[in-house]
């Protein structure tokens, strides 16, 4: 049998065993609440994010009819050195201490690594969390590009005109993809009275037009632009944007624009407000971890898709850079966790980032893409092996691999 087609055969085993080891019912699974506290068994947590279209309404990101390459690199990646603070660590200490599920890496936009771990493979749907934000913010570049939305300093309420009058009058799409709103927001997860288990309530209601109120009636902590403030309440503002300016559901427009002809390989599934209801910009995206991948090389090729611009030119450098709001410089962009720009390995490298270990790592100088798909035990402070110290472990390798 030739290698090719071996391969391919292999994987799809890999595939097959992971989703039957992944397929859970209700009782095997953690609920929302369950999630968000931290308070699940290894198992249950990998049946629970293997199935996470099963915790919320989503609708289907349809992919097209051809498939986008991902070749493997001639010479595969082994092993790698990390040292933090003098503590050496190796890739499979990041592996095993790090519970990674999923873990891809890219240079020149060829596959050097790719492991699957926990029972998961490559057929397996993962939540990716917060890095939904960052393929949010690449539509609202998209929308930009389509004439959608004439600019960034364009009020939200021009979009969303059920905002007006509340804590968004005055918001500009600028604000909210900065997280600079001046909304006050409190986003401890584990915390039963913070304003995100607050909004979660709300979602495990599953009732259409029950968000944008909540977030309409929030307090102010400032004015637009001069507070820097994480708040995952405000991409559902952000969601609300999206869909007001395209008229279509954000899980098809996310399909016109970069799903079917970026030429993903499976079908995505993305979180709603309620059946049928509003997107959810800022997570509840569940897709493979070599679509994962492609996301991170449509970004390397400065979203070019077969000689057209999804973005403007430039919108990688600006949404992938820090920014200064109130006087602070702060290492966010438009809605991508970005590096200080003189970091000898990570300057210039954004990444998307979420809870629970998930993170879409591109170096665009180095060409290199690391996306790794996790189930760590806490939504956040649970990390043994620093993420970033991985990744710049791994670039340095690559470099060394190329000389």
């Amino acid at each position: 049998m030739p290698k090719e087609k071996l391969l391919r055969t292999l994987s799809y085993v890999i595939g097959l065993c992971g989703l039957l080891a992944a397929t859970a019912t209700a009782q095997e699974m953690a609920g929302p609440r369950q999630v968000y506290d931290g308070a699940m068994r290894p198992d249950v947590e990998v049946k629970t994010f293997s199935n996470s279209d099963q915790l919320f309404p989503v609708r289907v990101v349809k992919r097209g009819t051809t498939v986008g390459n991902l070749p493997a690199a001639k010479t595969q990646l082994q092993n790698v050195q990390i040292d933090i603070g003098g503590k050496q660590y190796d890739l499979f200490d990041y592996l095993a201490l790090n519970r990674v599920a999923g873990l891809l890496i890219l240079k020149n936009g060829e596959v050097v690594l790719e492991d699957y771990e926990l029972g998961i493979g490559p057929e397996t749907l993962w939540p990716s969390y917060s890095m939904a934000k960052s393929a949010s913010s690449t539509l609202i570049g998209a929308a930009l590009q389509d004439g959608l939305i004439e600019n960034l300093d364009e009020p939200v309420t021009k979009y969303v005109p059920s905002l007006k009058g509340g804590a968004y009058e005055g918001v500009s799409v600028r604000n909210v993809i900065q997280m600079a709103s001046g909304v006050k927001w409190n986003e401890t997860y584990t915390d039963p009275k913070s304003d995100r288990r607050k909004l979660l309530e709300i979602q495990l209601q599953q009732q259409p037009g029950t968000i944008l109120p909540f977030m309409s009636a929030l307090p102010r902590a400032g004015t637009p632009g001069t507070i820097w403030n994480y708040n995952t309440g405000e991409t559902f503002v952000v969601g609300a944007v999206l869909e007001g300016a395209a008229h279509k559901p954000l899980a098809e427009y996310l399909s016109e624009k970069i799903w079917a002809p970026w030429g993903m390989e499976s079908e995505a599934k993305w979180q709603l407000e309620s059946p049928n209801g509003m997107g959810w910009a800022g997570g509840g995206l569940a897709a493979t971890l070599r679509d994962f991948a492609r996301i991170g090389l449509l970004v390397q090729a400065d979203g070019v898709i077969d000689g057209k611009r999804l973005v403007p030119p430039g919108w990688f450098d600006e949404a992938g850079s820090g920014k200064e709001i109130g006087g602070k410089q702060v290492e966010y962009g438009y809605l991508w966790w970005t590096f200080p720009k003189n970091d000898a390995v990570h300057g210039g490298a954004f990444q998307a980032e979420g809870i629970f270990g998930q993170h879409m790592y591109i170096n665009r100088k180095e060409r290199v893409v690391i996306v790794v798909l996790s189930a760590r035990p806490k939504p956040t402070g649970a990390t043994v092996v620093d993420d970033a110290a991985f990744f710049a472990a791994v670039v340095k390798a690559l470099r060394q691999r190329a000389n």
